[in-house]
């Protein structure tokens, strides 16, 4: 299976279950020139930015250590850029979902923060 393919695998193991938690999805693979949003999912009012990360052995920290301070400040910066083409900003958070070998799915809301 080609890295892509378990990435895309992976994101929808994260999407399917956000779903069974409530959230509604918005958008996929949203790509601007500062990277990648995996998921743009919808909780209630808030618009939610997915990190998906994948990890077959937790030898560094695991999936959720993975989301290093730069790939946060790419997120940030594609989030803002997404939210450019609305009219009405609505409240935000980001979430990790890390799944691991076993597509067993740990989600951490409001990761990281700093809309400001």
């Amino acid at each position: 299976m080609s890295k892509t393919s378990i990435g895309q695998s992976a994101e929808a193991v994260a999407q399917s279950y956000l779903q069974g938690q409530g959230l509604r999805p918005v958008a996929r693979n949203w790509r601007c020139r500062f990277g990648e949003i995996d998921l743009i999912m919808q909780d209630g009012e808030t618009l939610v930015f997915v990190e998906v990360r994948l990890r077959n052995r937790s030898d560094f920290g695991g999936a959720l250590a993975s989301v290093t301070p730069a790939k946060q400040h790419r997120l940030l910066a594609a989030a803002r850029l997404y939210l450019g083409q609305m009219t009405t900003l609505p409240p935000c958070r980001f979430d990790v979902v890390a799944i691991d070998a076993r597509q067993q799915p740990v989600w951490l809301r409001n990761a990281f923060d700093d809309m400001g």
